[in-house]
């Protein structure tokens, strides 16, 4: 297809640039706004199209050299910001946040503050799972939609990335493999994708578990869980349960979670996890229930919060659970879904219990700007949006969002 200039205009959510050109808006990644380029078109839909750059004409001054050989185009997919300079990912994060809240949401000059950075942004993942390319090696997604093969990944733990390197490990009948470091030491958590346990011959200084399809773990060595301390408080994450990978931004995550609920004695926490969140709220309440739906998970906040007696913990679908909740009970609620946010009947539930303190933690932002609209057409209030960047050199933007009625 002919080469056409375009002049980068702003950042969208998902780690591209867009520009227009004729009134056709065109989508080009490893670029930044203020930037002027000739771009390929490789797909064009409608008044949308797709571009790869060709050359840079003006440069912004936020450009930057790439700290790994595998970001790039036809390379691994998993960052897209390496080319920008950290203090300007961050503002470019708060502009993509409020785009989304105002398309997706309905809020026009939503009330966001400033995004609180990561603590590092080279080495700061403390796990990291990769898929299988078909010829057996270790990769994450590529840009082409593929498996990217690699033995090193710029984001990830030094010991992790040491252990990569060191990995020699049978993948057939696996699908994925995970790497975790914690303060006693590393895990390996294999993802089977077949009922039976394949037989492993594993000679590293690792706990190893697997997951079997069924979502439910089997400890081969050493432990099921990994251990962090967050503020003074000691943390287990079970092998198969979700937790975040940059450990080092927690403390300032949960501090604020304890801030926008300080005044909070009945707190009814749903999608808990392993209660890293509710762990940091229990010794300031009279009354705290957690909804979880993943055994391990919601064994693993039984152990967390064993120290306190007012602490209640369900374990079923959020859904189900709500209809025996009595909203009465509570003065605030905290709600931490996963990707893909919360189903309609999970949301309508929460605003049936009419608790007048919604306090919204989430890292898809499509999702919570949806959700926002909806929370709004109830009566929900958006008072404030905090975003963290938990994931730097990546489109991708934590965010706690505060709702009032």
């Amino acid at each position: 297809m002919p080469l056409v200039e375009v002049e980068i205009e702003s950042m969208a959510y998902g780690g591209s640039a867009v520009g227009k050109v004729g009134g056709q808006v065109i989508f080009v990644p490893y670029t930044l706004p203020g930037e002027i380029i000739t771009a390929r078109i490789t797909q064009t839909r409608g008044k949308v199209a797709f571009a790869q750059g060709v050359e840079l004409l003006a440069v912004s001054e936020d450009r930057v050299f790439p700290q790994c050989d595998h970001f790039g185009m036809g390379r691994c997919g998993s960052c897209q910001w390496q080319h920008i300079a950290y203090p300007a990912q961050l503002l470019l994060k708060q502009d993509v946040l409020a785009d989304q809240l105002e398309r997706i949401g309905g809020v026009e000059d939503a009330p966001i503050a400033p995004v609180i950075a990561s603590t590092s942004i080279y080495g700061y993942r403390h796990h990291l799972t990769f898929k299988i390319t078909p010829d057996g090696k270790l990769g994450l997604d590529g840009t082409q939609g593929e498996v990217y093969p690699l033995d090193v990944c710029a984001v990830l733990h030094p010991d992790l990335a040491d252990g990569l390197a060191l990995l020699d490990l049978e993948t057939l009948g696996l699908s994925k493999i995970g790497l975790w470091h914690g303060e006693n030491g590393g895990m390996l958590v294999i993802h089977s994708a077949e009922e039976d346990a394949p037989e492993l011959e594993i000679n590293l200084p690792m706990s190893v578990n697997l997951v079997l399809p069924d979502e439910l773990p089997l400890n081969l060595a050493g432990d099921t869980h990994v251990i962090y301390t967050v503020l003074g408080r000691v943390v287990r994450v079970t092998a198969g349960t979700s937790f975040r990978a940059n450990v080092g931004l927690l403390p300032a995550l949960v501090t604020h979670i304890q801030h926008q609920l300080a005044s909070a004695k009945n707190i009814l926490e749903l999608y808990a996890g392993g209660g890293i969140l509710s762990l940091f709220l229990a010794q300031h309440t009279n009354y705290l229930t957690l909804v979880e739906s993943y055994p391990p998970a919601a064994t693993d906040a039984e152990f967390n919060l064993a120290p306190y007696e007012h602490v209640d913990i369900i374990e079923g679908l959020v859904e189900d659970v709500l209809e025996e909740i009595d909203g009465a009970e509570y003065d605030a609620v905290l709600v931490n879904p996963p990707d893909g946010g919360m189903s309609k009947e999970a949301l309508d539930g929460v605003v049936a219990l009419n608790i007048p303190t919604l306090l919204y933690v989430s890292a898809d932002v499509p999702s919570m700007a949806r959700d926002t609209k909806r929370l709004l057409q109830h009566g929900y209030r958006l008072q404030q949006v905090q975003p963290f960047d938990f994931a730097p050199h990546t489109s991708l933007i934590e965010t706690v969002a505060l709702f009032v009625r």
